[in-house]
């Protein structure tokens, strides 16, 4: 077979993925290795517009925790996390929606059109994306960590019918106007819920769910929601991995149809999740 009769067959075995989620939302977490390898950042951004291209609905939700640390340290304000989440006072607030609506989002947008796609940012705040309330954390003051009550999908959904890929950064509002921190994986899940997504797929730094973290051959393949319900009610779950998981079963209890948590260190991992049956990572449905 020739190198262009293998292209042209590597094409057509993804024509029933194709045909399958022409028109479908796929929500995107991105994170980890994903968003600080440059090679690996433009991969991301060559995958989702392909999506778009063929006819799927990409929604990028991002975070950007070390870029905020890197800024908090530079104005000689020092990083607090409690239970993995950041003390969010006023002034790491603003910082906080400095670095997430501002660089790391704007960044995210030009990466995007770099590749040929379109691509508009937003934060929580825009349209009142994002309704949140505090976070509540028993005898812990968080400040403004945020945790989200509703979505208001209707402007994605004009974005997304216009060719457009939505990148959003997880900052929420309240009624009264306040801006909150939000966990972005937890963003993520309420997006792919209130959207009633085809896919949720969260990148990380490991191969998925690990039974036995960091072993990599104890990966959990496939998990029902209650099964993963039981891995976080049991305690057997990394601590990094909490708001992942919770954030699948956010989106199934929305409307979701699957979930998926994969190594965003792979080249290609969103195409290879999409397009083909390799099975990477751990899903849940």
């Amino acid at each position: 077979m020739t190198e262009y009769e293998t292209r042209a067959e590597t094409l057509i075995q993804a024509l029933p993925y194709i045909q399958a989620f022409s028109g479908k939302t796929v929500v995107v977490k991105y994170g980890g290795a994903a968003m600080t390898d440059e090679a690996l950042k433009r991969e991301v951004m060559r995958d989702l517009v392909l999506m778009r291209a063929v006819g799927i609905r990409p929604v990028l939700v991002h975070g950007g925790g070390p870029e905020v640390d890197k800024l908090m340290r530079r104005v000689g304000k020092e990083p607090e996390k409690v239970h993995g989440m950041r003390v969010t006072d006023s002034d790491t607030m603003d910082l906080v929606e400095m670095v997430l609506s501002g660089s790391v989002n704007k960044a995210l947008v030009a990466g995007v059109q770099l590749a040929g796609g379109k691509a508009v940012g937003l934060s929580g705040k825009d349209g009142g994306l994002f309704l949140a309330q505090p976070l509540p954390v028993e005898g812990v003051d968080l400040g403004f960590v945020g945790q989200i009550i509703e979505v208001r999908p209707e402007l994605l959904s004009t974005l997304t019918d216009s060719g457009y890929i939505p990148v959003l950064c997880s900052i929420a509002v309240d009624r009264e106007g306040q801006g909150y921190n939000v966990n972005a994986d937890l963003a993520a899940g309420a997006v792919a819920g209130a959207l009633q997504a085809e896919k949720l797929i969260i990148l990380t730094d490991v191969e998925g769910v690990l039974s036995r973290y960091p072993d990599p051959a104890s990966l959990l393949s496939q998990m029902s929601p209650s099964e993963a319900g039981d891995l976080l009610s049991g305690g057997t779950v990394e601590k990094g991995m909490i708001p992942k998981v919770q954030a699948c079963l956010t989106a199934l209890e929305g409307g979701a149809h699957s979930a998926h948590i994969i190594d965003g260190r792979r080249r290609h991992s969103l195409l290879i999740e999409v397009f083909t049956d390799a099975g990477i990572g751990t899903m849940i449905s």
